[in-house]
């Protein structure tokens, strides 16, 4: 089996244990869940991640030139060992934006913006849930519950900021940079995207008012061409018997 082979085997099932872990960490996180009642939850995030191993593994050991792959897939590394660290846990969804990416890869402008669309609201909806993991069992915390986790996680990534709630924990302040380092480069994508699409629009009505001005022109010229072909042969016409009776004069004999 080649690698692109297992890559279109397992796209589908790496997609439904990534949409499978964000249910299970989702409903740990916003319930709240203590460590002893979250035995089932745990389960099912153990084996995403098992999945997404052997994923890592079979990649791995199909790459024609694996050193190379394994320093291009850092971040899907990433996902395989740090599943100990629970916000980092939503490393996981990177294969959600991947396959999303596959998508409209080679899709039109509107699929695409559609696919940063995506991407940023699952990135903020991952925010929420990671900041609100770190912050709500925190001494003076005013991120506590899901609505203020989501509220914070919008302003950030929009890169509003209102300040009304902010994480006060290392790794919470390290999700909000992640946050809006993720913001500005969706801003980024959809400006260009914008931009792409008015300029397209101006160059294509500039080119249609220029065919509306050449078109007519085209025609003149068009006329104006057969009408000196017309009378190109008219003068040859009325010419021509004054040419042979110059020739024939200059070819007969002269008497002496």
């Amino acid at each position: 089996m080649t690698q692109q082979a297992w890559r279109r085997a397992s796209e589908w099932p790496l997609l439904a244990a990534a949409v499978l872990f964000l249910a299970a960490y989702s409903f740990q996180v916003i319930a709240n869940l203590p460590e002893a009642r979250s035995g089932a939850i745990e389960a099912v995030i153990w084996v995403t991640w098992a999945a997404f191993g052997v994923d890592y593994a079979m990649n791995l050991l199909l790459a024609p030139r694996r050193g190379r792959w394994f320093l291009r897939n850092l971040h899907e590394l990433l996902i395989v060992v740090l599943p100990v660290l629970r916000p980092l846990r939503l490393l996981r969804l990177i294969t959600l934006l991947q396959l999303m990416h596959r998508a409209a890869g080679s899709a039109l402008r509107g699929r695409i913006i559609a696919y940063v669309l995506s991407a940023a609201a699952l990135l903020t909806y991952a925010g929420a849930l990671a900041a609100l993991d770190v912050e709500q069992n925190t001494t003076g915390a005013n991120i506590t519950t899901f609505s203020d986790a989501l509220w914070w996680a919008v302003a950030t990534i929009t890169t509003v900021g209102y300040g009304d709630f902010y994480p006060v924990t290392q790794l919470g302040r390290f999700v909000a940079a992640g946050l809006m380092i993720g913001g500005i480069a969706v801003l980024g994508i959809v400006t260009a995207a914008v931009a792409s699409w008015l300029v397209e629009n101006v160059a294509a009505e500039t080119a249609a008012e220029l065919g509306a001005v050449e078109a007519p022109m085209h025609e003149e010229l068009t006329r104006l061409t057969v009408r000196i072909e017309e009378l190109t042969a008219r003068i040859e016409e009325l010419t021509a018997p004054s040419r042979e009776h110059a020739i024939a004069e200059h070819v007969s004999p002269h008497p002496r």
